[in-house]
């Protein structure tokens, strides 16, 4: 009833919210209205109502281009695979540079898996535009539940790591190898992922960068894994888990709804969020546009959420953050052919782990990443390292100053040092479109020569 109260009160706030746009802009600069008394107030106030009340939907990466080498390089976004509840996005660049071009082609391919905690994966913008500087760059892309249909079936936390494998297996059959990153809440699934990979004597992704997840949630703390920890089960299962309501593919479906998602995300620093809109309706009226655009731009993103499937969160609750057993060695996961399969990060020997923590992390407390190492004892000692980013937040160790300055050139590095060598290297990958000159049809793609039974079947689902 919740989420079928909060639709009716989105659709009565609508038109409201397109009355005050169109206020805003009738009392704005180059308007006859503009020259009244306080029409930049009256203007600026009927803007934030606006933003207050519109709906945010999901952002775009709008990333266009990047500079290698002072050149610069075309994007083009394409959905590598599509499953009912992920896209894998890959972001392929173009030049017509034969000097650049050679560049591209030699760039190791990395994976980064975004967070499905509530926001879309263009927060993770800012760490795709810095990587493709760099590297061959895909990203999980996960869909909103509310627009997946009940016949596409349920999504669990083992659905969730079956998907990373099979994001791994497809990118070593295009380039015959691939590194990893995972940014917060999927540190821990692709930890399991490659756990299980490396026991059944898969090919392993060549490095795993973790940044910001709760590995081992037991330590430092924060608010978010208090109320994990505190609250039951059943509380989380009676309190926050809804049905989408009619109107949407997925009606019917059981998810925790993205507004209670954001709802808790505000409550969390109120008296910031409140002075961050005070601050950007005295942006409007001093007519600093600069940083009235920065409001929106983060905001646009910050308010944009989406729903996550009740079986998934549940299982994420549970497995994470009340039973922590990963970390206890006593996590089961289930195979799309339906075998359960232990969980033992001690099997991974050669994945190379970099580990990346912010001092400040209010959501991931200090600790909780770097816990990967205790874990991975099959790892060796040269093939490790941790990084603790100093005065950085959640954020800041994925996006921002901090990110691009300090955080990247060593991510840069540890990827560079664990890539193989070219002559290693699939020849798949210099056969490769990516990077070409100009669009051409890509050429099929061939199995890795490591390819197990397993793997083959799942290449034979795709």
């Amino acid at each position: 009833m919740l989420y079928q109260l909060y639709e009716a009160q989105r659709s009565l706030m609508e038109p409201f919210a397109d009355f005050a746009q169109a206020a805003s802009k009738l009392f704005g600069a180059g308007t006859g209205f503009s020259q009244m008394p306080m029409a930049q107030r009256v203007s600026a106030g009927y803007d934030l109502l606006y933003r207050l009340g519109k709906d945010y939907v999901k952002p775009e990466f709008e990333i266009k281009t990047v500079k290698v080498e002072d050149n610069d390089v075309v994007i083009q976004e394409i959905v590598e695979l599509d499953k009912p509840f992920c896209e894998l996005r890959r972001f392929k660049r173009f030049t017509d540079d034969t000097h650049t071009l050679s560049i591209l082609k030699s760039q190791p391919v990395v994976l980064i898996v975004a967070p499905l905690s509530g926001h879309y994966a263009t927060l993770l913008r800012d760490t795709v535009r810095t990587m493709l500087q760099d590297h061959k760059v895909y990203i999980t892309d996960w869909k909103n539940a509310r627009m997946v249909p009940l016949s596409e079936g349920e999504f669990r936390l083992d659905d969730y790591i079956n998907y990373v494998q099979d994001f791994i297996r497809h990118l070593q059959s295009e380039y015959g190898h691939c590194h990893v990153m995972s940014v917060c809440q999927p540190t821990v699934p692709v930890l399991a992922a490659v756990s299980l990979m490396a026991s059944r004597g898969e090919q392993l992704p060549l490095s795993l960068t973790m940044m910001g997840g709760p590995i081992d949630a037991r330590k430092s703390p924060t608010a978010v894994n208090n109320l994990a920890m505190n609250k039951s089960f059943e509380w989380f299962e009676n309190n926050v888990i809804h049905r989408v309501p009619h109107g949407f593919p997925g009606e019917g479906r059981r998810v925790y709804p993205g507004f209670l998602q954001h709802t808790g995300f505000v409550a969390m620093n109120p008296d910031r969020h409140a002075k961050s809109h005070y601050d950007y309706f005295k942006d409007l009226i001093k007519g600093d546009d600069a940083s009235a655009e920065a409001h929106r731009k983060f905001y646009d993103e910050y308010n944009a959420v989406l729903d996550m499937d009740a079986d998934y969160y549940l299982d994420t609750i549970r497995t994470v953050f009340q039973k922590f057993e990963l970390v206890h060695g006593t996590w089961d996961v289930r195979s799309p052919e339906g075998a359960i399969e232990r969980v033992r990060p001690q099997d991974i020997r050669t994945s190379a782990l970099l580990t990346i923590e912010g001092e400040l992390d209010d959501i991931s407390g200090s600790g909780q990443t770097e816990a990967a190492h205790d874990l991975c004892t099959g790892v060796k000692a040269d093939s490790r390292k941790h990084i603790e980013v100093k005065g950085a937040g959640h954020y800041g160790i994925f996006s921002g100053r901090r990110w691009r300055d300090l955080v990247y050139p060593q991510v840069k590095e540890f990827i560079t040092a664990h890539d193989q060598p070219q002559k290693h290297r699939s020849a798949r990958a210099s056969a490769s479109s990516e990077d070409s000159i100009r669009a051409g049809s890509r050429p099929a793609a061939r199995k890795s020569s490591t390819a197990t039974p397993r793997k083959k079947v799942a290449a034979a689902r795709r």
